[in-house]
């Protein structure tokens, strides 16, 4: 049952999506300012980032955090609407389906008939399997909405934060950008840990992918400030 799984496992959805995306979105700004400053842009500094950095945790956090519960109570909604059709369903109907859906599964058509007859025994079972194979819905059994929102705000924010603290401690030294990317290589190589302790993936595939596609939103951004940049 989902309550009885670690909770990182239960928001292991919510974690990585949140964290990925306030360490990408964050750095984002450090690159493209870092961009802006190496094709010759003046004016741009440690302050600008911390405000514009400052300004994405909060909008786009809340935003997040927000858009996590909206989803999460429409699929619920959703989920329970199909499972109120499928309960309307005759007992015939309902084990035609379910032998239908196991021997699609790989199932003996004679042996599909008996699970389902015994499946068929269980409402909430055969509602459940019925959805999730023929309807291809999620059941969002885990945590509540809020509480999904609520972890989704704190990972992008705690995570986003990352980029932007050496500037906070060192805000005018003109090796912070570099000490920022590390601190960002850092933290997605801390969320790939966690991807792969939630998961079991090998952690050359569960950090070298999350750091992969993590340099290279990097770099798209530092292109873009520079490209940006060079326009002006």
């Amino acid at each position: 049952m989902a309550r009885d799984r670690p909770l990182i496992q239960t928001y292991l959805r919510q974690i990585t999506y949140g964290g990925n995306d306030g360490i990408i979105t964050t750095f984002a700004i450090v690159a493209g300012f870092a961009g802006a400053q190496a094709d010759g842009v003046a004016g741009i500094g440690a302050v600008a980032v911390l405000v514009f950095g400052m300004a994405n945790l909060i909008s786009d956090g809340v935003s997040m955090g927000l858009g996590e519960v909206l989803s999460s109570r429409s699929t619920q909604a959703l989920y329970r609407s199909r499972a109120a059709r499928i309960r309307t369903l005759g007992t015939a109907r309902t084990r035609s389906d379910l032998a239908e859906i196991l021997t699609e599964q790989g199932l003996d058509p004679a042996e599909a008939q008996t699970a389902a007859a015994a499946l068929a025994t269980s409402p909430h079972l055969t509602t459940d399997l019925t959805l999730r194979y023929r309807d291809k819905a999620d059941a969002q059994d885990g945590a509540r909405p809020i509480l999904r929102g609520l972890v989704t705000f704190l990972s992008f924010s705690t995570f986003g934060l990352i980029p932007i603290l050496p500037f906070f401690v060192a805000p005018d030294h003109p090796a912070t950008t570099l000490v920022s990317a590390g601190a960002t290589l850092l933290a997605l190589a801390a969320l790939g840990a966690l991807r792969q302790r939630a998961t079991g993936e090998t952690a050359t595939r569960a950090i070298g992918e999350t750091l992969l596609l993590g340099a290279l939103c990097a770099a798209l951004a530092y292109g873009a400030g520079n490209l940006v940049a060079g326009l002006g």
